[in-house]
Formats: C-alpha cells, sequence, structure tokens
C-alpha cells in the first residue's frame, strides 16, 4: 500500500520530475562494479528497467543484512535472505509496521504532531496489534474455504468469457484486456458495486503505485486529490449499506457493521479501501501477466504444461515465487536488535526484500530457474508470514488456477511477441504492458 507523503523524506519544493532528475541512476551499471557502501536497490527507475536482480544476488553473497543511507529513500536496511526475513516478519513485537513509526513501505518516517488528513491514511496493513488483529478479522470471514468455494463458478464463467472475446490472430495487450479484468472483475463482487465501475477501482488501484511517478502526477498531492474521489465513490456506498434493513456480505457492509471499523474517519476508511483494492489487484493481476511470460522465457516449462495441465494448481505457486509481485514491506525496529551480527537500532527502517528472498538459493534450489513442477513450490515469501500475510492469498491462487485451466481449454498457446513494459515502483513488482498472441 501506498505510504503518505507526509513521511517521505523529500523536498516540497521539488515536483516529481525534479526528484526522478535528482536521483537519476544508470540502470545499465554493474551492480557488482559499484562500492558495496553505495549499493541501494530500492532506485524505482531499477524496477522500470527490471534490473533489480543481480543487485540482490550481490547483497544475498556479499552483505545479506545491507545498510543504505545515501539514496532517495533515506537510511534503511536491506534483508535479503529467506531466513533473515521469515525472522523479521514473524517478530511483529520487535519489528513494527504501525504507520506512526514509519509503515510498511520505503520511504515512511515516523510521524510528528498532527499529520495531514489528505495524505494520512491509516489502514491495518499498517498497524500493530490489538488494532491490527481486531480491524484484520473483520474482512476474513470474505476469505474462508467457504466463501472461496461460492464463488468458483462465478470466476470461471467471467475468465472463460474474458478469453472467449480476445482478438484472435492479433497482438493486444494481455495486462489491459485480461489481467485486470479479471481481478476488477473479482473485486467489483467483492464489495457489490456495478460491474461497469470495475474500470474506476483498476485506476485507484493504479494511482496508489503512480503517485511519484513524473509521468502521471506533477506532484504527490496531486495523486492524493485523485484518490479522494475513491473515497468520495465508497463514502456513498457505505451510506447505502448502512441504511440496508439486512446486513449485506460483501466487504464494505463488513466494513459498515464491523466493531473496529464502523467509526472509521474518512482517510482510515480510505485506506482501507485502497488496501482492499490493492491487495485484491496489483498482486493477482502482475501473478497473471508474470505467469504468462515466464512460461515464455522458459518454454521447455510451457511444454510441461501442455503434457499435463493437472500441473496448474503447483504451477500458479511457481508463478507467485517466481514474480513476487510484492518486492518488499518495511518495517521500524521498537528495540535494539543483531540480524547475522549487524546492529539494527531502535527506529531504524528494515526492508523485507521478498523478490530477493524468493531467489536465495540457500533455501530454494534452483531458484533461478522457473519450474512449473517444483517441490514444495508453495514454501515462498510472496504472502508474506506471521500476523500480517496476506488475507486474500487463496482468492489469488484460485484465480490464476481458474485462468489458466480456461486457458488450457482454449489456446495452444499465449505467445509474448515483444518486451513487457515494467511498473516504475518498488513496491509493487509489477508489469504494465505484455504484448501477445494467441495460438489455437
Amino acid at each position: 500500500m501506498s505510504e503518505n507523503s507526509e513521511t517521505a523524506p523529500r523536498d516540497y519544493s521539488q515536483s516529481n520530475a525534479e526528484l526522478a532528475a535528482r536521483w537519476k541512476i544508470d540502470v545499465n551499471q554493474d551492480p557488482y562494479s559499484i562500492p558495496l557502501e553505495d549499493i541501494d536497490p530500492a532506485h524505482d527507475d531499477l524496477f522500470a528497467a527490471n534490473k533489480t536482480l543481480p543487485y540482490f544476488e550481490r547483497l544475498r553473497e556479499e552483505d545479506p543484512v545491507h545498510l543504505s543511507d545515501k539514496g532517495p529513500y533515506g537510511r534503511y536496511w536491506s534483508i535479503t535472505k529467506y531466513e533473515d526475513i521469515m525472522y523479521v516478519d514473524t517478530h511483529h513485537q520487535i519489528f513494527s509496521s504501525d504507520i506512526r513509526n514509519g509503515g510498511i513501505r520505503l520511504g515512511g518516517l515516523p510521524i510528528e504532531g498532527e499529520p495531514d488528513p489528505l495524505t494520512y491514511l491509516p489502514m491495518f496493513i499498517m498497524e500493530d496489534p490489538p488494532k491490527h488483529d481486531e480491524q484484520r478479522k473483520i474482512v476474513q470471514p470474505m476469505f474462508t474455504s467457504e466463501s472461496l468455494s461460492s464463488l468458483e463458478e462465478l470466476i470461471r464463467q467471467r475468465a472463460g468469457h474474458i478469453l472467449d472475446n480476445l482478438p484472435r490472430n492479433e497482438e493486444f495487450n494481455w495486462v489491459r484486456e485480461v489481467s485486470v479484468e479479471l481481478t476488477g472483475r473479482t473485486l467489483a463482487t467483492l464489495f457489490d458495486v456495478p460491474q461497469e465501475d470495475r474500470h474506476k477501482l483498476i485506476h485507484w488501484s493504479d494511482t496508489v503505485e503512480r503517485l511519484g511517478d513524473p509521468e502521471y502526477f506533477e506532484t504527490p498531492e496531486e495523486g492524493f486529490k485523485e484518490l479522494w474521489t475513491c473515497w468520495e465513490y465508497f463514502d456513498a456506498v457505505w451510506k447505502e449499506r448502512a441504511a440496508r434493513k439486512e446486513p449485506g456480505s460483501d466487504l464494505i457492509s463488513m466494513l459498515v457493521h464491523g466493531e473496529s471499523t464502523k467509526n472509521m474517519p474518512p482517510n482510515e476508511y480510505l485506506g482501507n479501501m485502497l488496501l482492499l483494492i490493492v491487495g485484491g489487484n496489483d498482486t493477482t493481476r502482475n501473478s497473471i501477466t508474470g505467469g504468462v511470460l515466464a512460461l515464455n522465457q522458459f518454454p521447455d516449462e510451457y511444454k510441461k504444461l501442455t503434457d499435463n495441465p493437472d500441473i496448474i494448481p503447483n504451477m500458479v505457486s511457481e508463478i507467485i515465487r517466481w514474480q513476487s509481485p510484492v518486492a518488499h514491506m518495511c518495517r521500524t525496529a521498537l528495540e535494539d536488535t543483531d540480524i547475522r551480527g549487524r546492529t539494527i537500532k531502535k527506529g531504524d527502517k528494515v526492508a523485507m526484500w521478498y523478490v530477493s528472498g524468493n531467489r536465495d538459493e540457500e533455501k530454494i534450489s534452483r531458484a533461478n530457474e522457473f519450474l512449473i513442477d517444483r517441490e514444495g513450490a508453495r514454501h515462498h515469501l510472496s504472502f508474506g508470514f506471521g500476523i500480517h500475510r496476506c488475507v486474500g492469498n487463496r482468492l489469488g491462487e484460485m484465480q490464476l488456477r481458474i485462468l489458466w485451466e480456461e486457458i488450457m481449454k482454449r489456446f495452444r498457446k499465449v505467445d509474448v511477441v515483444g518486451d513487457p513494459k515494467y511498473l516504475r515502483s518498488n513496491f509493487i513488482r509489477g508489469i504494465t504492458h505484455l504484448p501477445v498472441i494467441l495460438r489455437e
């Protein structure tokens, strides 16, 4: 989720374009040629160029608990190995997610005084217990096995409809026509809003990750104003749900009637809505796209899939590991603590690089290969661990599984015919454009 710009170490006299120019780097530079103390894997331009993995490879080898303090995100520690990430993620007593301590992504700093309500958007993923647990519990019933099984046939119908209406024998953007279509329709169902409004949900999801992108907004404040149109939309939905005689079973109704959510101020309601939108869209859509790309990059794996479509459930887990759609999550140390002999001081920011831990050869054999029949494929970091483990992980897996089952019924191959374009974000490891042609 997006951190508020109030907490980012930025110069407010500068626009997004000026900041991007100030911190511009040569994305083609060999990371092994950079002095180790100057390595900073968090540059958004590295993610836009898809050049991050060698940086993490070097850090895992030479400095797995690495301090950066010269880049655009200020001082923070990179945690790059699987076991260390697990340790941080499962020790919430030591490592805080609270937005007031700096939140869950790079750029967040402790909040002092009265925050600006325009940009201060608390949400339950950026809370520590007990508030985190109380609010998370409100939406959890939507993601039980029983609830998900009731959605399966609807998702299958929609996946089939999307695939049947794709152009044949001509190039199109898989991201726009398939990935966001399926996740957008599912989100609209979870919120019980009209399907034609799904494009608004995708737009707000995109806006969250583009607040600092000069191609979209001159300043982050411009982007936040756009996000408040999301609040206006869902404020009307809230009022309609509150007025119903019988409580609904959708996510908004759960928030309306939840003891720990029914009295949220507007910025907290907006924060939690954006959390649900991004959590329900960005992660799954980028795995849907990343899987198509990976199968094209590893044609032997595509042949395995063609020969044995029963492998799809296992392949889904491997896709999610391989793509690592959430590149990092941050925590703030609540006390001095040691990891691998490095002393992390109270108040230090710590970045758990899931994208790096999922490539850790010490934990995952042949980690730099995409293997759809990988043994123990579900043992990846992409959903996080501990109290903040992704609440919708089974829904994401189900959408991927169903979509691939329906693809295999219809097409010999989804053929990537050009270079992908990547999201300029070190938080969501996203693909914005993937040109494909369907082969029947």
